[in-house]
């Protein structure tokens, strides 16, 4: 008998079943996901909140920025525009939604 009279019977096994049934079979992907969650959506949702909150919060006077890097003092508001005044005399209308900061006067330009 040779070194590979043993060996090719081991190969030729069968392999047994995974131990543990489909639920072992689906933890790193179960893990996975909560690491996911964790990592990406969970922040980006703290996020949306408190742009939200931001945008809800705003009130004539604030000093704020656009998405835009536009810098202004917001003169009006409506549901969904606001009115920015970013020159003596020039205003002009932006959504709500592109207000990414208030700035009330900490930033000096």
């Amino acid at each position: 008998m040779t070194g590979f009279d043993l060996v090719t019977p081991a190969y030729a096994q069968a392999g047994g079943a995974p131990p543990g049934g489909p639920v072992a079979a689906l933890m790193p992907i179960i893990v996975m996901f909560v690491i996911f969650y964790f990592l990406l959506i969970r922040p980006q949702q703290k996020r949306v909140r408190e742009h939200q909150e931001l945008v809800d919060s705003l009130e004539r006077g604030d000093e704020v920025v656009t998405q835009g890097g536009v810098h202004g003092v917001v003169r009006a508001l409506t549901e969904n525009d606001v009115k920015i005044e970013v020159a003596d005399g020039v205003v002009i209308r932006v959504e709500r939604s592109a207000i990414t900061r208030r700035t009330n006067g900490s930033e000096k330009g």
